[in-house]
């Protein structure tokens, strides 16, 4: 099971050997995420840093681009993580930090790994008990990071068209109508667009039969793609949910293609 609801993570959270709760809150824009958990959050989750432990600098590979592995393994070191240890992510709902962590602890090898459906909005909203302020890590982990083990593209397999890129950005940032984040509009040339939003239902993922319907037409081996490859990750999760582990991750998507002026923009519907 990729997706852990609230209730069965309560019942599970009361068991001997609890798995490890990570809370990846993350704004892209509002309120800070780290402020956002402390307010609020599942007993005993540990807030992970999107910026700083899940993320590399901004620049030429794009706004969120995928830390050194070293960094990602003394974090998941950092919150206790050892190999073989359950580990349950979250955030505040939008699942957007908790897939970019699925998606990462699964690249580097880390088999044991779900995702709260529906977030700490779900967890709310079943009136489950709420704890507030940090939760402060107890032993270090022993973590080992092996990068690789889920499919990835880089800028230079999608110039050359080594594969079908699908583009999870909303519709009117994917026809270029509107970019409230990037200094570019468009898309990249001969991408489809497969909005993100379209694999939820009231917060949460739609059932699997109706994710694999949604994927049907996306081929084995695309890569996908949004601002800078975090809600990529998300749409991967809802592939998975589907039952399929066949695509790729853009990490460095819209914002790394346009960092160089020189790569060609697209605009309007799909071809």
């Amino acid at each position: 099971m990729v997706l852990v609801q609230a209730q069965d993570l309560a019942r599970e959270l009361t068991h001997e050997n609890p798995p490890l709760v990570l809370d990846a809150r993350y704004n892209l824009r509002g309120r800070d995420g780290h402020e956002e958990y402390r307010d609020g959050h599942v007993p005993g989750a540990i807030w992970v840093d999107m910026d700083h432990e899940l993320a590399g600098p901004a620049g030429e590979q794009g706004r969120h681009p995928l830390p050194d592995p070293a960094v990602f393994e003394a974090a998941m070191r950092r919150v206790g993580l050892s190999g073989g240890r359950p580990v349950v992510v979250c955030d505040g709902g939008s699942t957007l930090g908790a897939a970019r962590l699925w998606w990462m602890l699964r690249d580097a090898g880390h088999e044991s790994v779900r995702v709260l459906d529906g977030g700490f909005a779900a967890w709310r909203a079943a009136g489950l008990s709420v704890a507030t302020g940090d939760v402060e890590p107890g032993i270090a982990g022993d973590f080992t990071s092996r990068p690789g083990q889920r499919s990835r593209v880089d800028v230079a397999d999608v110039a050359a068209g080594r594969c079908q890129v699908v583009d999870v950005r909303a519709p009117e940032r994917y026809r270029g109508e509107v970019e409230p984040i990037d200094p570019v509009a468009g898309h990249i040339p001969g991408a489809v667009n497969l909005p993100a939003a379209r694999s939820f239902a009231d917060g949460r993922f739609r059932p699997a039969a109706e994710l694999a319907e949604l994927f049907a037409d996306i081929p084995a081996g695309a890569a996908f793609s949004c601002g800078s490859g975090i809600t990529a990750a998300q749409s991967l999760l809802a592939m998975e949910v589907a039952g399929r582990s066949d695509g790729a991750l853009y990490p460095g998507s819209w914002s790394e293609w346009i960092a160089d002026p020189s790569r060609p923009i697209a605009t309007g519907p799909d071809a």
